[in-house]
């Protein structure tokens, strides 16, 4: 049996990416469908290897008959057209902010909380979490059912494409123009991005963190563990893909770094590369283009009681966008449909 696919935000860095995930891992399809804007209507999109689908409409698209839709067009805009889809019966998976923190809305990472999917049909909407929040959990769920974390400190770098195509070219543009001696135009980021690093994702709130810094902070507890405290600090470099997390974590009892390797070696979703020589630690470049979720320089924090480090490394338009959106349509498809 094959489903009726929509891909909404097609023709953005992560929609087609959901478009080419969908191919990938084949997903059982009758028909896929690309919606974006009025403005991208007529384009065309890539699926698999050897189709071509021509975006359509949004505003005048009718979601009866779609059994799932994924979601990537921006939250004002998902804030208009997810309900309406839910109510046309489409299931839909959202990649925006705007559901994750309805409390009738899950907030689900395969890995980490797949049960959280029954939930779906309060709203008929599945929320994927932030990029960044994504892979941080996928590291944490197995340390976690072994000694339950009590306290992380996370301090991320994050890749341009997590801010759209526009800041990707800017990144470029920039770095182009420094070699032949141009003036720097910024317009997506607040500061020059290349080579530079960015301490701001998204705004300020009042008590000092930014918005990109709250959401990991609630998100985990949401997904994860509402006990758990979370402090982030989340910074853009001047990379195309990719964000890095280093993650220091205070458990309520020891965990032994060896003890650690072991477990996140046999985690779903998890890839430990951990050598401590040069070259031993996976980093951004390398892990373009992968699913996984790369666990390196995992080691003891004797700063603390029951510390530990660790370096996570992921494809933020895959695991940390679309494919953890697949992922929750494969489960829906094995379980609820």
């Amino acid at each position: 049996m094959g489903y009726r696919v929509a891909v909404v935000g097609a023709t953005g860095n992560v929609g087609r990416e959901m478009l080419s995930t969908l191919a990938e891992r084949q997903f059982p399809v009758d028909e896929v469908v690309a919606l974006a804007s009025e403005r991208s209507a007529g384009q065309k999109v890539s699926f698999g290897d050897d189709q071509v689908l021509q975006v359509q409409d949004l505003a005048s698209f009718d979601f009866k008959g779609i059994d799932i839709g994924l979601f990537s067009p921006g939250a004002k805009v998902s804030a208009e057209f997810a309900p309406r889809a839910a109510r046309a019966g489409t299931i839909v998976i959202d990649n925006t902010s705007q559901f994750r923190m309805d409390p009738d809305v899950p907030l689900v990472v395969p890995e980490v909380n797949r049960e959280a999917i029954a939930g779906y049909p309060r709203r008929n909407i599945i929320a994927n979490p932030n990029c960044s929040t994504i892979q941080m959990v996928v590291a944490l769920k197995p340390l976690h059912d072994r000694v339950p974390i009590r306290r992380v400190v996370v301090s991320t770098y994050q890749s341009v494409s997590g801010a759209g195509k526009e800041a990707m070219d800017e990144l470029f543009n920039q770095t182009r123009g420094i070699y032949v001696n141009d003036p720097i135009k910024t317009e997506i980021f607040p500061k020059q991005i290349a080579f530079n690093v960015i301490p701001q994702i998204d705004v300020f709130m009042e008590d000092g963190s930014t918005k990109e810094e709250w959401k990991m902070a609630v998100e985990t507890k949401k997904i994860l563990d509402p006990r758990i405290k979370v402090h982030a600090t989340c910074v853009r470099v001047p990379t195309f893909i990719g964000h890095a997390e280093a993650v220091n974590i205070e458990f309520e009892d020891e965990l032994d770094e060896n003890e650690a390797r072991e477990i996140l070696r046999d985690a779903p979703g998890v890839s430990v590369f951990d050598h401590r020589q040069t070259e031993g630690y996976v980093t951004p470049a390398e892990c373009a283009g992968e699913d996984a979720v790369y666990v390196s320089r995992i080691r003891n924090d004797p700063t603390i009681d029951h510390g530990l480090s660790l370096w996570v490394v992921s494809d933020n338009l895959r695991k940390g966008a679309a494919l953890n959106a697949v992922q929750i349509a494969e489960a829906l498809a094995e379980e609820y449909l």
